[in-house]
């Protein structure tokens, strides 16, 4: 049998090029920190785990060739020491990029022992995420291969998932809704029982929740509900590579976050962003497991060493690759 010959859809192209050899440096990227994390799971501590992860991500970001410039980090300047929105990172040379990163989705989660835990970034061209501030932000997603404009935030919860299940060809009870374990998703739990579908509510980590919703064996079918807006772009990244719908309108809670909106020149609180709106041009994404989860295995303790498990996908080929990392502790150390 002949195999097909790839053509100019992948020319060797500056930024394909880019999207290929930051693709496994970025594992790296996201496997010291999971490591440095998994040390503390279960300790309580949460504020220590997720500044072990900060700290190592922080290192190995600046080892990394590249002109990066946080665009989605741990917060302003002001407010923390690494990882604050507007730093320059890696060795400021090679490839103009901006980086969104989450050190530790999950920090509960790894003080608790718990499952689904993360370590997060994301990549893009310069000027290729959506600026936002730290406030909350509504989503709904779903995976690949539905027309465009079978969900949306603006539809009932009930229309929603009856619609999904018509283009999904299944009885609406067939559907696994994920959403996040919150006191504000009250109603919207309510809404989505009352139409008979299976709901999977995570404690922490919308992240990993969007992304179940598009990975092939990652068991939900849509995600609903609100968190995080930082951690609605890096889930459109992800989304980039793997495909899938998903929109995000920004949650106005008081005074503070109009303010917060108006500064970065944001003035329609109402719109509601697509991926594409959220993540453009060229992204590459990648997450490593640090507990044990639906679609990454947690860090694992080895004779003399660990092994991560990790996911990178990239917007530009769509290709999604599943890394099993062996650490040997013995031959180098984690952060070299």
């Amino acid at each position: 049998m002949q195999l097909p010959r790839f053509t100019a859809k992948y020319n060797m192209s500056d930024s394909f090029l880019l999207d290929r050899n930051l693709s496994m440096e970025v594992v790296r990227v996201t496997e010291i920190p999971a490591i440095s994390a998994f040390q503390l799971m279960g300790g309580g501590d949460e504020r220590a785990a997720d500044q072990a992860a900060v700290v190592s991500m922080h290192s190995a970001l600046n080892s990394m060739v590249m002109d990066g410039t946080v665009r989605i980090g741990e917060g302003l300047q002001s407010d923390t020491e690494k990882l604050y929105t507007g730093e320059s990172v890696g060795t400021g040379i090679g490839p103009k990029v901006d980086v969104a990163v989450l050190p530790l989705e999950g920090k509960s989660i790894v003080a608790r022992g718990g499952p689904n835990a993360m370590s997060v970034i994301a990549m893009a061209e310069h000027g290729g995420f959506l600026d936002v501030p730290d406030i909350y932000m509504e989503k709904i997603a779903i995976g690949p291969g539905f027309p465009d404009g079978v969900v949306d935030l603006d539809t009932t919860p009930g229309k929603n998932l009856n619609q999904l299940a018509e283009a999904r060809g299944c009885h609406i009870k067939d559907l696994i809704v994920c959403l996040l374990d919150r006191p504000r998703h009250t109603k919207l739990i309510a809404a989505i029982r009352e139409t008979g579908v299976r709901i999977r509510m995570i404690l922490d980590g919308d992240v990993s929740g969007i992304i179940q919703v598009a990975e092939m064996d990652g068991g939900a079918d849509i995600y609903m509900g609100s968190g995080g807006a930082s951690q609605g772009i890096l889930a459109a990244a992800a989304l980039r590579g793997l495909g899938g719908q998903m929109q995000g309108r920004l949650i106005l809670r008081n005074a503070e976050d109009l303010t917060a909106l108006k500064a970065i020149g944001i003035d329609d609180s109402t719109y509601k962003y697509s991926v594409n709106e959220m993540a453009f041009g060229h992204v590459t994404f990648a997450a490593t497991g640090v507990t044990y989860g639906a679609m990454l295995n947690g860090v694992k303790i080895k004779a003399n060493g660990v092994i991560t498990h990790s996911m990178v996908t990239c917007s530009q080929t769509g290709t999604l690759r599943y890394i099993k990392a062996h650490y040997d502790f013995t031959r180098r150390y984690v952060n070299d």
